[in-house]
Formats: structure tokens, C-alpha cells, sequence
């Protein structure tokens, strides 16, 4: 190709030459040396412009390699801070070929992604659901912030005024319509100096029970992981006596509140100690030693001196290992999920170391009618119960598949070895009862419908409650849900300000809620 130029050059220059030559002769007015001279000039300017536009593209390229690089270092130191943040490293081609069309924008583009990604989790923290938003992250700990909270509207005035208890005592029914942002619950959890050393504290308010014993609470827990077969904690939490307070909350199907029975039979909060773990792959446990079924409004010199209060619960999932973390299958499970969960509870409880009746979110051992049974000459004139042994079992299960559930437990109670005055010859009291609830997800992850029963069977009484209800679900996630219930009560045998059920209530309530959990 060189030689073909050079030939071509050369053949042209001859012809032009030759006929400047024969000008030359005609006229005399240019001279060879003259035209050589003017040519020579004329190719030298054309190369130096070749030449300065050649280095100026060769200017440009190195400039857009210097910011592909600049940008291709950014995201590795990204990636070496954040190992886990996968969308940066999906991005990284479509930035790539931006850059490569458009130099300037791919550029201003992957700055912007890559200062995002640089920025934002250390300004504002990493979000998991139900554990918050992470504000500290140091090689000697760390601190997350999660917030529970739900206002409510509140209709019972459905309910009959009055109601009459299994001695024939007429009683008043507490009716209520209010609107209440109901609780606030703000947690800080993390783990210290080890990550297998954890803590929990929270502060935990009922605005609707203004004013009661334990309307505040503060509280919480330490705990140590050892590895998947044994932790252990101490502490204040439920005792594990029924599925529900295993510690699964806020993941039911409504909103803070339990079915009748639930709360009828089970332990509540209790400060002790505890272990759990795994035994096998699919069967899980917790045992717990605790101060009393309920400590909320009970202070340390109303206990008495012996640890008599045990709690234990066993889980078993058969089929998949996991049961998703509450009730309902939020989680639209492709192949069925099932489970099996055995519950004991024991406790020795005197008279002093029970909460006050209307006290904040505590259960009090009762009788089917709703009746506590320390009240005084409950069962005949100078009767009074003053100890009373405390036994309890529960048998759960359930099943979730595409979206769809059903979920059951069985109730079993003793109450016996009774101390005071008056007592002497006072047989045991057996009560039992079930419950069962049933949800769809109409729309995945959007809309939920459920239906719920439960049944109390003893001899003083057989209350029964029914419910439907529908959760909507906005942002497709668990962190805020709009909740509609509908309950009806047939001589509920509990009730108090934190739940939407009145004691003694036959007839219909309604509530809603806007609930946020994050």
C-alpha cells in the first residue's frame, strides 16, 4: 500500500511537472525550484493538521480510560466495604456500556451510583425487616432501631350493658368507641464486644390504659448464642406456655389481639432465665425458669421466695424446616409447610404476686366466667384463695400452601393445691378449649381475608368468640397494614383496655387498625 502511494504521489507530481514546465516555458513567469517549493509547503501543512487532530482523539481515549478506570477502582472499594450489596455489581455493565456510547453521561451516571452506594448506607443505616434500621456498625458492636406501633378505632358498643357471672352476680360491661394511638414500642437491639452476645431493651407503652400499673414499660433481655443448639438468655420475655407468646408477635392475623382462649389460658411476661436451640434440624425448643406467670405491675417485694415457674415449648416442622415467622401465609409457601408444637407450663401463685385485675397487658387466673380467682368469698362465704397451683398444656398445628392456612391448638388447665381460708376439701378445676384460624391471601403479599373461633369448656361457663377480618398490605411488605375486624362474644372471660374484648361481653365489636412495624 506504502509503495502504491508513493508511486501515485510520484506519477502525479510528473504530470504536474511536466506541465508547469511547458507553462514555465510559454510564459516565463514561475520557475521548478519556485512550484517544488510551494507543493513541499502545502503537503507539510496538511500532515501537521493530520497530526494535531490525531493527537488530540488520542487526548480524548486516554481521558475516557482514565474515568473508566476511575470508576471501575470506585466500585471495587464499594464492593470490598459491602460485600453483600449485590445491586452495585449488577449495574456495573449497563454503567460500562453508557459510558462507552455516551462518555460524559455514563460518566455523571455511575458517579451518582457510585456515590449512592458509597453514601447511603453509612449515613442512614441498613434496613431489615423487623430488626430496624442499623444506626452504629463498629468491629465492637452494633445498634439497630426498630419502632411497633398502630393507632386504633375502637366500636363496643354492640356489646349487652351487663352481664351475669357463674354465682349469679350481675355485672357491668365495659362499652367503649374511642380512636387511640394504641402502643408504642421502640427497640434497640445488637450485639456487644462478641456477635454471639446480644441485647434486646425496649420501651413499650399502652396509651388506652393511661395511668394503670405497667401503662410504661422498660425492659428487655441479654443473651449469649454458644451455636444453633444452645442459647441462652435472661432477662424479661413471654414464657412460652402457647404459640402465640412463643415470640412470634406482632405476626398474627389481627392486630394485637388474641383469640379468647389464647388469652384465656395463657402465661404472660415474666423476668427469669432461658435456653433454646435446636434438638434435630426441624425440632427447635425453649425451656425457661421464670419469677411468676406475670411480673408487668408486680414489684420484686410481692414475689415470693422459690423459683416455681417453668415454661417449655417444642416445635417440630416436618416437611420444610420452617413455618414462616408468624401466623398466616404472608410468605406464599410453594410447598407445603407444616407444623406440630407441644407447650407446659407450671406455677405456684399467691395472692400478692398477681397483677391487679385492670393492669396492662398481664393475664390473672380465672374461671370460665371471667372471675379472678383470688377474688374474696368467690366460692362461699369465708372462702378465700390465697395459692393456687397452676398447670397448663397446649397442642398446636397448622399448615400453609400457596398462600393459604390453617392453624389450630388445643387448651388444656388445672388449678389445684389451694392455700387460705376456707379452702380445706376445695376440689381442682379443670378447664380446656381450642381455637382455630383460617386465612387466603386474595391478592399475594396485598390482601389477606381470615376467619377465627375459640371455645372455652369448664364448669363454670363455655364463652365462645368468633371473628373475621381483612388486612391489607399497601407497600406488598409486612412494615405497614391497614386491619378490619369484625368480632362477636358470647361471655368473654377476659378482657381489659389493651384489647379490643370486654370482659363479661356478649355481642359484636368492630375495630380497625393502622399498624407499623419496621
Amino acid at each position: 500500500m506504502g509503495s502504491y502511494r508513493w508511486w501515485a504521489r510520484s506519477s502525479v507530481l510528473s504530470i504536474s511537472l511536466f506541465a508547469v514546465c511547458g507553462t514555465c516555458v510559454d510564459n516565463g513567469q514561475v520557475t521548478p525550484q519556485e512550484e517544488r517549493a510551494k507543493t513541499t509547503e502545502g503537503d507539510s501543512s496538511q500532515m501537521s493538521h493530520t497530526l494535531d487532530q490525531l493527537v488530540e482523539q488520542n487526548h480524548k481515549l486516554e481521558q475516557q480510560n482514565k474515568e473508566l478506570m476511575d470508576q471501575i477502582d470506585s466500585l471495587r472499594r464499594v464492593l470490598t466495604k459491602e460485600p453483600v450489596k449485590a445491586p452495585e455489581t449488577v449495574q456495573q455493565p449497563a454503567t460500562t456500556a453508557s459510558t462507552t456510547a455516551n462518555p460524559q453521561q455514563g460518566s455523571e451516571t455511575s458517579a451518582a451510583n457510585t456515590f449512592a452506594a458509597q453514601e447511603e448506607p453509612y449515613k442512614w443505616g441498613r434496613y431489615t425487616p423487623n430488626f430496624g434500621y442499623k444506626v452504629a456498625d463498629t468491629d465492637r458492636g452494633d445498634i439497630s432501631i426498630s419502632i411497633y406501633s398502630y393507632a386504633r378505632y375502637l366500636n363496643q358498643l354492640g356489646l349487652d350493658p351487663t352481664y351475669k357471672d357463674a354465682f349469679g352476680n350481675i355485672k357491668t360491661v365495659q362499652q367503649r368507641q374511642d380512636f387511640q394511638l394504641q402502643k408504642v414500642q421502640i427497640k434497640f437491639l445488637g450485639w456487644m464486644l462478641d456477635p454471639k452476645f446480644r441485647y434486646f431493651l425496649y420501651a413499650w407503652s399502652s396509651n388506652a390504659s393511661q395511668g394503670l400499673p405497667a401503662q410504661v414499660v422498660l425492659a428487655g433481655n441479654l443473651n449469649y448464642s454458644f451455636n444453633k443448639f444452645v442459647s441462652i438468655g435472661a432477662g424479661i420475655r413471654s414464657l412460652p406456655g402457647t404459640r402465640s407468646v412463643e415470640g412470634n408477635f406482632p405476626f398474627w392475623l389481627g392486630v394485637d389481639t388474641r383469640l379468647i382462649a389464647d388469652e384465656f389460658f395463657r402465661p404472660s411476661y415474666t423476668s427469669g432465665v432461658w435456653a433454646w436451640g435446636q434438638i434435630t434440624k426441624r425440632l427447635d425448643y425453649i425451656t425457661m425458669i421464670g419469677n411468676n406467670l406475670s411480673t408487668l405491675g408486680v414489684s420484686a417485694a410481692q414475689l415470693n421466695n422459690g423459683f416455681n415457674t417453668f415454661s417449655n415449648s417444642l416445635v417440630w416442622k416436618p416437611t420444610t424446616g420452617e413455618f414462616g415467622p408468624g401466623f398466616g401465609d404472608f410468605e406464599q409457601h410453594q410447598n407445603l409447610a407444616t407444623r406440630l408444637a407441644a407447650h407446659y407450663t407450671r406455677s405456684d401463685e399467691d395472692k400478692q404476686e398477681q397483677p391487679n385485675s385492670d393492669s396492662f397487658e398481664n393475664t390473672q387466673i380465672r374461671l370460665e366466667d371471667g372471675s379472678v380467682i383470688f377474688t374474696p368469698n368467690l366460692f362461699g362465704k369465708g372462702v378465700s384463695v390465697t395459692d393456687v397451683r397452676y398447670q397448663m398444656a397446649s397442642f398446636d398445628g397448622g399448615i400453609k400452601y400457596h398462600g393459604l392456612s390453617l392453624e389450630g391448638e388445643y387448651f388444656l388447665r388445672w388449678l389445684d393445691h389451694f392455700k387460705g381460708p376456707g379452702t380445706v376439701g376445695l376440689s381442682s378445676i379443670f378447664s380446656q378449649g381450642f381455637q382455630m384460624q383460617a386465612s387466603a391471601m386474595a391478592l399475594p403479599k396485598t390482601l389477606q381475608f381470615y376467619l377465627g373461633q375459640s371455645t372455652v369448656y369448664g364448669k363454670y361457663g363455655n364463652p365462645w368468640d368468633f371473628r373475621a377480618g381483612l388486612n391489607y398490605f399497601p407497600f406488598h411488605n409486612k412494615v405497614l397494614r391497614w386491619n378490619n375486624e369484625f368480632l362477636y362474644l358470647h361471655h368473654s372471660p377476659v378482657g381489659y383496655t389493651s384489647v379490643p374484648f370486654a370482659l363479661g361481653g356478649t355481642g359484636s365489636i368492630f375495630h380497625t387498625n393502622l399498624e407499623l412495624a419496621f
